[in-house]
């Protein structure tokens, strides 16, 4: 889905930039770090057709620009860390508001010899499972819904500190609270209408459990649109906090408080615009689907359980893009207790069907998590799965409990999982990725296992 006054054509893109000296481009890198720079207007527009050159280094090192040591596919010392062609998207058009309303382009990036978009691109990756849906001839939707921290600090003093004793925004555990915003008035406003100004628009803006944290419900829309908003919402955010002296972080796990989510919603519509997870009125006044699994399965279709089906069936096996928080392949009807969420009648209008995947932390890449979910989902449909567990419900003794498949709780071994041969993510995924996207995992494991935490120190200094 374009933005407002994207322009259709080059002419209109001239038109639209008649004013502007610079327009500033962003690509996406695999941690969902925003690599991006100005270009005077009369370079873009040499660019705007047939694209540009990029460092390939943006894949070639991690999120604090170290470059990995073990030689991944796109980025290397044997390429000389080749220039990328980088492919500007016409339809993500917007200004930034926070940097004078400067004219902003995202684009994606592909192999310069071939044309054809790179294994690790995470906005080529997610168009590819959009594209797979289109086949079917539905449109892909989302919505993510973000918790984060809100720190009293710098970028600076958050060094100085070595991130340790950080200052939350506000003290205590205030969720959907009326007080806490009006400590920050400006700041939490601010969020929220330079968001619109953005192109982002917001359902809902509140406080969460958990010192300073807040959390921002992105409003539904198509898949790729929704992983475009996502990620630049933490780019707003973090670009607006700065100048209200605070550090927003989307860190998963900050202190031993509540972590913080990245509830992900999806849905399929038909060309028309009807909800292919939905059930017919008549359906569901003669008291749901006959050959449902089960009662929590009942008011959704026949398409929508074999999605679920799909991403329970493959849920183990993509744990390392962002899937993290409850820690079993467990769903259910309205329950917030299990990793899928049925969202159905009665509780909703049969249009507003959908799932709630809630085991992202906020901490996802989500252009690699939606990519993950649909291709899961599609590929349930398309073999016509089925569930075979029960809803979390019914899952009431200590035989059920142990029964339950558990999602890896370590990154190393959720890479392993996803590497293996045979693993659905090698199958929905490719090999290419699945093999540049573990490197870069498997790298992020052994600085883990180098590091000397404080927690060894303070534990083990005195009495060894």
């Amino acid at each position: 889905m374009a933005t407002l006054n994207a322009p259709k054509d080059l002419e209109g893109l001239r038109s639209l930039l008649k004013n502007a000296t610079k327009v500033k481009v962003a690509g996406i890198d695999i941690d969902g770090v925003f690599r991006g720079k100005y270009m005077s207007k009369d370079k873009f527009l040499g660019a705007a057709n047939g694209g540009f050159g990029f460092c390939s280094v943006v894949f070639g090192w991690d999120i604090n620009d170290m470059v990995y040591p073990k030689e991944l596919l796109i980025s290397n010392r044997a390429n000389g860390y080749r220039d990328l062609l980088a492919i500007v998207d016409l339809s993500t058009y917007r200004t930034i508001p926070w940097e004078d309303d400067v004219p902003f382009f995202l684009v994606s990036f592909t192999d310069p010899d071939t044309r054809q978009p790179i294994c690790c691109c995470p906005r080529s990756t997610l168009s590819k499972a959009v594209e797979k849906a289109d086949q079917h001839g539905w449109k892909a939707m989302a919505g993510v819904e973000y918790e984060y921290f809100q720190f009293k600090e710098t970028p600076q003093s958050a060094a100085e500190k070595h991130f340790v004793n950080l200052n939350a925004l506000t003290p205590g555990m205030h969720g959907y609270s009326m007080l806490r915003t009006t400590l920050n008035k400006d700041y939490f406003n601010a969020l929220y209408d330079q968001s619109l100004k953005f192109g982002i628009d917001i359902e809902g803006h509140h406080t969460e459990t958990g010192p300073g944290v807040f959390e921002s419900a992105l409003a539904y829309t198509s898949a790729l649109r929704m992983a475009d908003n996502a990620s630049l919402f933490k780019l707003l955010a973090k670009s607006i906090g700065m100048k209200h002296g605070s550090e927003p972080s989307r860190i998963s796990k900050a202190a031993q408080l509540p972590g913080t989510s990245g509830h992900i919603h999806v849905s399929l519509r038909s060309k028309d615009g009807r909800n292919i997870f939905a059930l017919g009125e008549e359906e569901i006044k003669a008291g749901g689907r006959k050959n449902a699994a089960n009662d929590d399965t009942k008011y959704i279709s026949e398409e929508a359980e074999q999605f679920l089906a799909g991403i329970l069936d493959g849920l183990v096996d993509v744990v390392p893009l962002s899937f993290w928080a409850p820690n079993a392949v467990t769903y259910g009807y309205d329950s917030r207790a299990a990793s899928i969420r049925i969202i159905s009648p009665p509780s909703v209008p049969p249009s507003a069907t959908r799932f709630e995947v809630r085991v992202p932390g906020a901490d996802m890449q989500p252009h690699l998590a939606l990519s993950a979910i649909f291709l899961l989902g599609l590929r349930g449909i398309e073999r016509k799965l089925s569930i075979d567990l029960p809803p979390v419900s019914q899952i009431t003794t200590v035989e059920q409990r142990k029964a339950v498949r558990k999602l890896n709780t370590s990154l190393e071994g959720a890479t392993t999982q996803m590497m293996r041969e045979g693993s659905v993510a090698r199958e929905i995924l490719g090999d290419d990725f699945v093999e540049h996207f573990g490197g870069t995992r498997e790298h992020e494991v052994n600085l883990w296992n180098s590091a000397v935490t404080n927690w060894e120190v303070e534990r083990y200094l005195e009495l060894v």
